[in-house]
């Protein structure tokens, strides 16, 4: 994923986006924001909640990763089984 993330989208973070994410510490993460802060060409600041096998928000992260090691998963507002219990509100940061 070369285009910049968006609120809502559902995004896998493994090593591609950046090496502490490599392997077994690959997450799914639901983005809340997207920082405007500068930083190195390609790279984006990240906040957002981890989501669990069971479509669970199971904690907020802020992280930072390239973005052309991001890989999308699904429609931006997926809902179906896996992630009907995924409820992100503005509110709730």
């Amino acid at each position: 994923m070369t285009a910049r993330p968006s609120p809502g989208d559902l995004l896998v973070i493994d090593g591609g986006a950046s090496v502490q994410f490599a392997g077994d510490r690959a997450l799914t993460l639901r983005v809340v924001s997207v920082c405007d802060w500068p930083t190195y060409e390609g790279w984006v600041w990240l906040t957002g909640y981890v989501i669990n096998r069971r479509g669970n928000a199971i904690a907020k992260r802020e992280i930072f990763v390239q973005r052309a090691g991001l890989t999308a998963v699904g429609s931006p507002h997926q809902t179906g089984p896996r992630l009907a219990r995924v409820r992100l509100d503005q509110a709730a940061l």
